[in-house]
C-alpha cells in the first residue's frame, strides 16, 4: 500500500471516529467502537509516517490528500 494512501486513510478513519467518540460519552458508555477506529487510524498514520523517507510536512498534508482523490477519480 501507498504511503500517501495511508495517511489518508488513517486521517480519515480517526476524523469518522470523533462522532462515535462523543456519541458514546454523551451516552455514559464505554467507546468500543470509536477507540477501535482511532487505534487503526493512528496506526496507519504512524506507518505512513515511518515508512516514507523524507516524512510529511503540515504543509504537505492537503496536497496529499488532493493528490489520493484525484488518483480515485481518474
Amino acid at each position: 500500500m501507498d504511503t500517501d494512501l495511508m495517511l489518508v486513510l488513517g486521517l480519515a478513519i480517526s476524523v469518522l471516529a470523533i462522532p462515535s467518540l462523543l456519541s458514546a460519552f454523551a451516552e455514559s458508555r464505554a467507546p468500543r467502537a470509536g477507540a477501535i477506529m482511532v487505534l487503526i487510524g493512528g496506526v496507519l498514520v504512524v506507518v505512513a509516517l515511518t515508512q516514507k523517507p523524507s516524512g510529511y510536512t503540515f504543509a504537505e498534508i492537503p496536497e496529499v490528500v488532493f493528490s489520493v482523490i484525484g488518483r480515485f477519480i481518474n
